[in-house]
């Protein structure tokens, strides 16, 4: 029989409205017998995340401030879904239990991970599943680095024993038992992790969007959807900015080759978009989509016969390293090398960055360049297509787009541009007019 994941996000899993869409989708199809649920979002605009919420109890109690009114607001939200679904989830037992936890203090990332506990609990009431509980599955050892092959053998022992059932997303256990979370959006994780240990045929990411588009709507209006988008350029965009997926979701999946398909909870009959290990290109498709991001600084160092001196960006690097900054994008030329960073990577830090490449590098020339922005255009047939760097850089210099620095891997998959901040909106509009038709 065919399997299917399907993991719903916050949005998806609001309200009991939300969840009647959820299990109406589920039923349809009954190869979708594995569901991995993120905790209760918002359900409107000003509303609270059940995460946020959880956080603030933590925060109230580091603090010596009574939490009981913020814990009352996320018991109050789950009996409200409870009771206009019509399940008993035995929710009761749980409040007082996770309650007495927080007196006792409990970690943040225990209170942070009840949201998903306690929601798994109500899917699977309400679907008639049986509800797993991530903990002693999903492992990472002492130092909280996560163990990918044994979670993936206890995750295949689990789905055997279970032909349907509801994970909650989002966290996992350390080797004593203690609840250890992945970052935010760590519940995109778990889908790919049980879609791998169950060898689904596709793993479903259901959202409240219908896929991913070429550019955000938010800069460009109405742009065209991405039908399909290969393993490698989502990592791309996903990168550079485009945040609809959990760019470390894709390895679990990939791994075994399973489809990822991104779908809209509130308009199920769309298609959405399909990531896959390759993809068929069309004739005229050219990019895949334009992703880009704000607030980085590039430092440019010249120094004559830079290229012959030895180890010359090892000592930078090292600098960088020395100061804990991680290096975006890494630019040279025969006398010359840019590091750009993120502006909040060296806030606070650039002046003593700035001394030290001096008394270490002795460049002829540092130039330092704030407030860029970097935009990343993706796609695998720009490899195969003639003039495509002179597209993208006639369109940008038609819109009176100066460009600051250009970054362009072997492969040929991306080109990265830095431009000044201002023109951000302008450079990824210039980009969509001049590829996309």
């Amino acid at each position: 029989m065919n399997i299917k994941v399907a993991k719903f996000g916050g949005s998806s899993l609001a309200d009991a409205i939300q969840m009647n869409k959820v299990k109406e989708i589920i039923e349809s199809d009954p190869a979708r017998r594995y569901v991995v649920v993120s905790a209760p979002g918002k359900r409107f605009d000003g509303d609270n995340k059940i995460t946020d919420l959880l956080y603030l109890c933590k925060t109230h109690i580091d603090h010596n401030i009574e939490y009981g009114q913020v814990f009352q607001v996320i018991q109050d939200r789950f009996r409200a879904i409870e009771l206009n679904l019509g399940v008993d989830a035995n929710l009761e037992k749980e409040f007082e239990e996770i309650d007495r936890n927080l007196r006792e203090g409990a970690s943040a990332d225990y209170i942070a991970s009840r949201g998903e506990y306690l929601n798994a609990k109500l899917v699977a009431a309400y679907l008639g599943y049986d509800m797993v509980d991530t903990a002693g599955l999903v492992l990472f050892d002492e130092r909280g680095h996560f163990l990918d092959e044994a979670t993936n053998e206890k995750l295949k022992e689990v789905v055997k024993q279970h032909p349907k059932a509801v994970f909650p997303g989002f966290y996992g256990s350390y080797p004593d038992g203690r609840i250890k979370t992945f970052s935010r959006g760590g519940s995109d994780i778990t889908g790919s992790l049980v879609a791998r240990a169950a060898g689904a045929e596709v793993y479903e990411n259901w959202t409240d969007v219908s896929g991913f588009m070429v550019a955000d709507p938010r800069i460009v209006k109405n742009p065209k959807p991405i039908d399909t988008v290969t393993y490698l350029e989502l990592r791309e965009l996903s990168y550079m900015g485009a945040s609809v997926l959990h760019e470390d979701a894709i390895y679990p999946a990939r791994a075994m080759n399973i489809p990822i398909n991104i779908r809209n909870t509130n308009d199920p009959e769309h298609p959405g978009t399909i990531i896959l290990a390759d993809a068929p290109l069309d004739n005229d498709q050219i990019i895949a989509g334009i992703a880009g991001s704000k607030d980085y600084i590039a430092i440019s160092l010249y120094k004559n016969m830079m290229n012959s001196e030895v180890g010359f960006i090892r000592r930078c690097l090292s600098i960088l390293e020395d100061y804990g900054v991680a290096v975006e994008h890494l630019p040279s030329g025969i006398d010359t090398l840019s590091v750009v960073l993120s502006s909040k990577s060296v806030e606070g830090k650039l002046a003593d960055i700035l001394d030290e490449i001096e008394r270490r590098l002795a460049p002829d020339r540092i130039d330092v360049y704030e407030d860029l922005a970097l935009i990343a255009t993706v796609g695998r047939g720009m490899n195969r297509r003639r003039g495509t760097s002179a597209m993208l850089f006639g369109a940008l210099g038609e819109a009176g787009v100066n460009i600051r620095m250009i970054d362009q891997g072997s492969s040929e998959l991306s080109i990265i541009v830095g431009v000044e901040m201002r023109d951000f909106e302008t450079a990824v509009r210039a980009i969509y007019d001049a590829f996309v038709k």
